[in-house]
């Protein structure tokens, strides 16, 4: 769909760390985790290119007017990095973007008896939230969250709020244990035993550190991978990533927009 949203609320949740709610179609309603939107985030040609943005949530909630009928939104857990974050961090209620969405594939949570892991790094936390609350309807996942320091680690208290056990590792140790996630999560692998799906976002460092990690252990992995899109449909091929190939040694490519961004981690082929 494309559609016309308004801003409902531009809150900093974090320094440099915005989450956003826009008003959305209820066909929105049908979003998968995992998948993305392409935001315009204010008309004429610049910025030219929308950017595109993990789903966090989407849901319902209640009109200003007692009598309507229940709104939709859509939220988007963004970092202010370039001029198209910035604009949109400067946008306020009634303000209206242009929205393309929901796009590409998402997450196939673990079948019954598996123990669906998540593991995210900065806003990779993004589609993980909304994946998590999915989840819940069904089974108790964990989640594992890494950042650099506290500031980056975002959403803790959201997902604690759905019950779930949450385990974090900041670089610095100002948060959580000290170290990289992908180590609390290995020695959580290591101790547990059981079928387990791994289910992560984030940096690609992070993902082929856990992509390895899961392939040693026999243990299916996902990965929602970030890349920058132009179009957001794979028309123009602008968000390209190796897979492996038909023959060894000879890769192949993969449209990250419109194959992903969620891929088996044995798909692609990692440097």
């Amino acid at each position: 769909m494309q559609f016309k949203s308004m801003v409902v609320s531009n809150q900093e949740v974090s320094p440099g760390y915005h989450r956003i709610r826009l008003s959305a179609p209820h066909a929105m309603l049908k979003a998968k985790p995992g998948q993305f939107v392409m935001v315009r985030v204010r008309d004429g040609i610049d910025p030219l290119l929308r950017r595109p943005f993990g789903i966090f949530d989407v849901g319902t909630f209640s009109s200003e007017y007692p009598d309507a009928p229940r709104q939709c939104y859509l939220d988007i857990l963004y970092k202010v990095v370039g001029a198209g974050t910035s604009i949109l961090s400067e946008l306020h209620g009634k303000d209206y973007v242009d929205v393309l969405g929901p796009l590409g594939n998402g997450f196939t949570p673990g079948v019954s008896g598996e123990e669906n892991i998540l593991v995210g790094g900065g806003f990779g936390l993004a589609p993980l939230y909304f994946l998590a609350k999915e989840l819940t309807k069904f089974s108790t996942p964990k989640v594992f969250i890494g950042g650099r320091r506290k500031e980056d680690v975002l959403c803790v208290t959201e997902f604690e709020q759905l019950g779930i056990d949450t385990y974090v590792a900041t670089d610095d140790g100002t948060l959580g244990s000290q170290g990289l996630v992908t180590e609390v999560l290995g020695q959580h692998l290591s101790r547990e035993g059981g079928k387990r799906v791994v289910l992560a976002c984030g940096p690609e460092p992070m993902l082929r550190a856990v992509a390895r990690m899961c392939e040693m252990q026999g243990i299916r992995c996902q990965v929602s991978l970030e890349a920058a899109m132009a179009c957001g449909v794979g028309a123009c091929l602008g968000c390209v990533t190796k897979g492996h190939g038909h023959s060894e040694g000879t890769p192949s490519y993969r449209c990250v927009c419109k194959e992903g961004p969620v891929f088996d981690s044995t798909e692609l082929l990692w440097e």
